[in-house]
C-alpha cells in the first residue's frame, strides 16, 4: 500500500512528538521545584500530580471517542494550542512575580487536561500515514525521540532554571505551538476509512452514549487474545520497571551512595533505551511479534535478578541499563502488532485503553517499592521484582502459541 505524504507526515508527526515531549519534560521537571519554593508543602506537589492523573484517566477514553469519528487532527491541535495557551499564562506568571499560586495551578491542571486529550487522539495516527511494512521502522523513531527527550529534557530543564524561573515553561509553551503546526501541516487523511469506522448510534449522543463509546476500546481488548496479552506485558514490565528503579534509588542510599551515583543510573538508562529503540527495527524485523515477548520476557530475569547483590554505582548502572536496552524492541514489535489487529475506527480508544492501564500500574509501583523496601529491605524487594518478572515469562511462553495459533502472523 503506497500513501502519498507517508514521508513527510512521518517526519511533522515525529517532530511534533519530539517537541511536545522535550517541553515537558523539561517545564515538569522544575515545576515541583517552582512550586516548593512558593511555599507549597510536598503533600500539595503530589496532590496536583494525583489530580492530574486523575483528569488523564477520564479525558484520555473521551477524547479519544471524537479523534476515531474522524476528529483526530482538529483534536490534536486544539489540544496543543490549548496546552500552549496554559504554559503562556504561566510563564508570563512566573516572569511577572509574584506568582499567584491559585492561577497557577490552574493553568497547569488545564495544561495536563489538554495533553491527555492530545495523546489519547495522537494514537493510531501511525497506522493512517505510513503502509504496515514501515509501523516497526516509524515506531522505533518515535520510542527513540521520546526516550531522548527524557535524557535531555530534565537537563534542559534545569539549566534553564538557573537562568530564569519562567524560561522552561517559555519553551513548553513554544513546543506545544511547534506541535500544533506541525499536526496542522500534515497532509494525510487522519481519519479512518469511512467503511472501518464505527457509524455513529444517534444523530446527537448523549453523555451516555459518549461514555458507551468511550468504552469500546475495552471491550475490544477483552475480545482479542493478543490485545490481552499486549495489556499485561505492557503493564507488568512498566510497573516492574519503576519499582526497580525506586528499589535501587533505596539501595544506592543504604550504601551511602549521593546524587552522583543516582546520575549515572539515570543516564545509563536513558542512552541504554534510546539504543534499544534506535535498534528495536533490526533486531525484531524477521520475528512475530508474540515471538519477540517470549526470548525477551526471559532475558529480562537475570538483570533484575543481578540487581540484588549489586553494590557499586556502576553494577546498578550496568543492570538497569541492560533491562531497558532490552525493553523496547519487544515495545515496538508489540504497538506494530496492535496497530495491524486494531479497526482503524478503534485504534485512539484501544490505544488509550493500554496506554492508561500500564500508566496506572507503574503510577501505583513506587509506592508498593517503598512499602515493600520498609518491611522485606532493599535486597529481597529486588529479588521480589526479579521473581515476579520470572512468573510473567512463563505466563508469556504458555500463552504465546494459542495467542498466534490460527491468526495467521507471520514474520514482517
Amino acid at each position: 500500500m503506497t500513501l502519498p505524504h507517508a514521508r513527510r507526515d512521518v517526519r511533522l508527526f515525529w517532530g511534533a512528538g519530539t517537541c511536545d515531549a522535550l517541553g515537558s519534560q523539561a517545564s515538569g521537571f522544575v515545576l515541583p521545584l517552582l512550586l516548593l519554593s512558593l511555599g507549597r508543602s510536598p503533600a500539595e506537589v503530589g496532590a496536583l500530580a494525583g489530580l492530574s492523573a486523575a483528569a488523564t484517566l477520564v479525558l484520555g477514553p473521551l477524547a479519544a471517542v471524537p479523534a476515531d469519528r474522524g476528529a483526530r487532527k482538529q483534536v490534536m491541535v486544539g489540544a496543543a494550542l490549548l496546552s500552549a495557551a496554559a504554559m503562556t499564562g504561566v510563564t508570563v506568571a512566573v516572569a511577572a512575580g509574584p506568582v499567584p499560586v491559585a492561577a497557577l495551578l490552574a493553568a497547569v491542571l488545564v495544561e495536563r487536561c489538554a495533553t491527555a486529550c492530545y495523546e489519547a487522539a495522537s494514537r493510531g495516527t501511525v497506522a493512517l500515514v505510513c503502509p504496515p511494512e514501515a509501523h516497526r521502522r516509524v515506531l522505533s523513531r518515535l520510542e527513540a525521540g521520546e526516550r531522548g527527550a527524557l535524557v535531555v529534557g530534565p537537563a534542559l530543564g534545569g539549566l534553564l532554571f538557573s537562568v530564569g524561573a519562567w524560561l522552561p515553561f517559555l519553551v513548553d509553551a513554544l513546543s506545544y505551538a511547534a506541535a500544533a503546526v506541525g499536526i496542522h501541516a500534515m497532509r494525510s487523511d487522519l481519519s479512518p476509512r469511512q467503511e472501518q469506522s464505527l457509524p455513529a448510534t444517534t444523530p446527537r449522543p448523549t453523555w451516555r452514549a459518549l461514555f458507551s463509546e468511550a468504552g469500546a476500546g475495552l471491550a475490544l481488548i477483552r475480545r482479542e487474545p493478543f490485545l490481552r496479552l499486549a495489556l499485561v506485558w505492557i503493564s507488568a514490565v512498566n510497573a516492574l520497571l519503576v519499582a526497580l528503579y525506586y528499589t535501587t534509588v533505596f539501595a544506592l542510599q543504604d550504601h551511602g551512595r549521593g546524587a552522583a551515583p543516582l546520575g549515572l543510573v539515570l543516564a545509563s538508562a536513558g542512552a541504554a533505551g534510546l539504543a534499544g529503540a534506535l535498534a528495536a527495527p533490526r533486531l525484531v524485523r524477521r520475528h512475530a511479534a508474540a515471538r519477540v515477548l517470549v526470548p525477551v520476557s526471559w532475558l529480562l530475569v537475570p538483570p533484575a535478578a543481578a540487581l540484588a547483590a549489586a553494590r557499586d554505582a556502576w553494577q546498578f548502572a550496568l543492570l538497569f541499563g541492560l533491562l531497558c536496552f532490552l525493553t523496547p524492541p519487544a515495545t515496538v514489535a508489540l504497538q506494530a502488532r496492535i496497530l495491524q489487529i486494531t479497526p482503524p475506527g478503534l485504534q485512539a480508544r484501544t490505544g488509550t485503553v493500554l496506554a492508561t492501564t500500564s500508566g496506572g500500574a507503574a503510577a501505583l509501583a513506587p509506592a508498593l517499592a517503598g512499602l515493600a523496601a520498609d518491611r522485606t529491605g532493599v535486597a529481597a524487594t529486588l529479588t521480589g521484582c526479579a521473581v515476579l518478572l520470572a512468573a510473567l515469562a512463563l505466563y508469556t511462553t504458555c500463552a504465546v502459541p494459542s495467542v498466534t495459533r490460527g491468526t495467521g502472523e507471520e514474520p514482517v
